[in-house]
């Protein structure tokens, strides 16, 4: 404290861990330097190397379900932090904030139904086809 009584805060802390941080980081990046590989193999300057020569393009296609199941994911683990930042502050919120997260919740699962139905959740093979296809193998030939 000073003469008026505030507090002081000591800078030398975070000058200390500051220098700290800082010659970490030089002595990581002076040893990657040091023992990281210099060679000049074919791929190597390539964009994207990876020590492996490309074969064929880059552009193929993807099922829309990669992305339906990457937009499901994204989704709902933003509901979890919803949720999440709900529960600990559920004591200041009572029962207004326990309606918000049941109309919450119930949109949640009516979106998951839908994405249900849609057929966004089917990720294998379609199993009435592959019974089909089995009767069909087992019927005997004529």
């Amino acid at each position: 404290m000073d003469a008026s009584g505030e507090n002081i805060v000591p800078m030398w802390p975070l000058l200390v861990y500051g220098a700290i941080v800082l010659s970490l980081v030089g002595v990581i990046l002076g040893l990657s330097y040091v023992l990281g590989q210099h060679g000049k193999g074919r791929a190597m300057t390539e964009p994207y190397e990876g020590g492996i020569v490309s074969e064929g393009s880059a552009r193929i296609r993807f099922s829309s379900q990669f992305y339906m199941v990457a937009m499901l994911f994204v989704i709902f683990d933003v509901e979890t932090v919803f949720i999440l930042s709900w529960a600990i502050a559920f004591r200041e919120l009572g029962w207004y904030g326990y309606a918000g997260v049941a109309v919450f919740m119930v949109m949640l699962v009516v979106v998951l139904v839908y994405e249900w139905r849609m057929g966004a959740l089917d990720f294998g093979p379609d199993g009435k086809k592959i019974l089909a296809a089995y009767k069909r193998m087992q019927k005997p030939a004529v």
